[in-house]
């Protein structure tokens, strides 16, 4: 009796596991993926691209800005000065091209023909002298010594006519082309110093590279800033995405652009519209983070699953579920208009 009595379990168990067996076998194929993965945001540490003391940190911790937003300036008062002074000399050096390329005034060309007609009529008063001296000495009224130097006196005077005749045509000349392209040559590297002045000063002023939200404030005002310290930390909220991990065996049935859903414990009744942006080329172990089925040997690839309007409700690292259905068509790209 007791042996019929332990007979009945076990074949009651043999059934059991026999119709398990061929319901498993016969069960039909999933039609989505289910899949555990964390928030994952940009974060990019914000710096001068200058040194100097920090005159004022905009933005508070929490703080959502939009891109181009100024977040921080530095005191950049002797860079004005600087560049005050570079802007002055620079005028100065343009007015002297100006000057060069426009040539003599008329009223110096005027002056110069003057003086050589003045050089002119001592040339003809030093050669009427030196005739009269010649004639005298000829006479033997005046002594040798008398004509010689009225005949110094000539060349003298035939000389300076010269000199007198050779600025008048470089004053009609006007400037030489060698000495205007010295001229511009320092007009430009004076206005290039003033760009740079420009470009320092405008660099004193760290703006926000895209829409996010401040996480850090680093550095504080009357801190001394330089390009390898950081002064925020902005979290870059656009895009969002999801990093997942897909078994080997489904990748033929995920397709790039494959509409998503996500859904998180903050928030289990609210589901997020999702695709799969990237689908990582190469293998790797299943990290021990990942919640999966599969033996923890098996290789995934790392996925990205881009998440539409999640910003304001999605953290960083935060938990989440994916579900993706199998088998979509390749390319369908953002439910939500687009995405980084």
């Amino acid at each position: 009796m007791n042996r019929k009595i332990l007979i009945v379990p076990v074949v009651l168990a043999a059934v059991v596991a026999a119709v398990w067996w061929v319901r498993r076998d016969h069960a039909p194929a999933a039609a989505e993926l289910v899949v555990h993965g964390n928030v994952d945001i940009r974060q990019v540490e914000l710096a001068f691209n200058a040194s100097g003391r920090i005159d004022q940190v905009l933005v508070q911790e929490g703080d959502r800005v939009s891109q181009g937003q100024a977040l921080a300036r530095l005191d950049t008062a002797r860079l004005k000065l600087s560049l005050a002074q570079a802007e002055a000399q620079a005028n100065a050096l343009r007015s002297q091209v100006i000057k060069l390329k426009a040539g003599n005034r008329p009223e110096e060309i005027r002056q110069a023909a003057a003086q050589r007609d003045v050089a002119q009529v001592a040339v003809a008063d030093a050669g009427q002298v030196y005739q009269r001296q010649q004639d005298l000495v000829a006479r033997h009224f005046v002594s040798q010594q008398q004509a010689d130097s009225a005949e110094n006196s000539l060349n003298s005077a035939r000389e300076r006519l010269k000199a007198a005749e050779a600025s008048y045509r470089l004053a009609q000349l006007g400037a030489r082309k060698e000495d205007i392209a010295a001229a511009a040559a320092s007009l430009a590297a004076q206005e290039a110093a003033v760009a740079g002045l420009r470009h320092d000063i405008a660099e004193g002023e760290l703006l926000a590279p895209d829409g996010g939200v401040i996480e850090n404030r680093i550095l504080e005002p009357g801190d001394m800033a330089s390009p390898q310290k950081s002064v925020l930390t902005l979290a870059l909220t656009d895009p969002m995405w999801v990093r997942v991990y897909l078994p080997e065996n489904v990748l033929g049935r995920i397709p790039a652009g494959a509409r998503a859903t996500v859904t998180t414990d903050s928030h289990p009744d609210r589901k997020y519209a999702a695709w799969v942006g990237y689908v990582s080329p190469a293998a790797e172990f299943t990290p021990k983070t990942v919640e999966t089925a599969e033996l923890r040997t098996s290789l995934v690839y790392q996925a990205r699953v881009f998440v539409c309007n999640g910003a304001g409700e999605l953290r960083q690292g935060m938990p989440t579920t994916v579900t993706i259905a199998f088998d979509q068509p390749a390319g369908q790209g953002a439910p939500c208009g687009g995405g980084k």
